[in-house]
């Protein structure tokens, strides 16, 4: 799970994904450097537990390469974030493990998880239940393997 700062929707997509499954290894990461060690936005921290989820142990970390290794897919939160993502790429098999989360939801129309930063606490609630919604797909696809 990638956005950019890791700190909002990341983190929030990472423990939801966690929640509904201890078969998939998530792991959130931002492709800025600006918050690396640092806990999520506290917006994130409290609707993750208005929905009884614990994210206060996360710390921010930055993207790297090696993410391409470790990870079966990738997902971005966002256009500009995906394409920062798939310039790090060496190869189409590294491309092809990197999406939008949100093409889960809406399949081929490359939507974003808009960022929560400046929006409010009504912007955390909306991206939770996006992030809710992805998640479940990803679960749904998951299961018929």
């Amino acid at each position: 799970m990638v956005c950019l700062g890791n700190i909002c929707r990341s983190p929030l997509a990472e423990g939801i994904l966690k929640s509904k499954s201890k078969n998939i290894i998530v792991d959130s990461a931002g492709t800025a450097e600006y918050h690396i060690g640092n806990k999520p936005d506290i917006r994130s921290i409290e609707i993750a537990k208005k929905y009884n989820l614990d994210i206060s142990d996360q710390r921010a970390r930055q993207f790297n390469t090696n993410d391409f290794n470790i990870y079966d897919k990738i997902y971005a939160m966002d256009n500009d974030n995906y394409s920062k993502i798939i310039s790090l790429a060496e190869n189409q098999k590294e491309i092809d493990k990197v999406d939008l989360i949100l093409n889960e939801s809406y399949p081929n129309q490359y939507k974003s998880v808009p960022d929560p930063y400046y929006g409010g606490e009504k912007g955390f609630e909306n991206i939770f239940h996006l992030l809710n919604n992805a998640c479940e797909k990803i679960i749904e696809r998951h299961e018929k393997r």
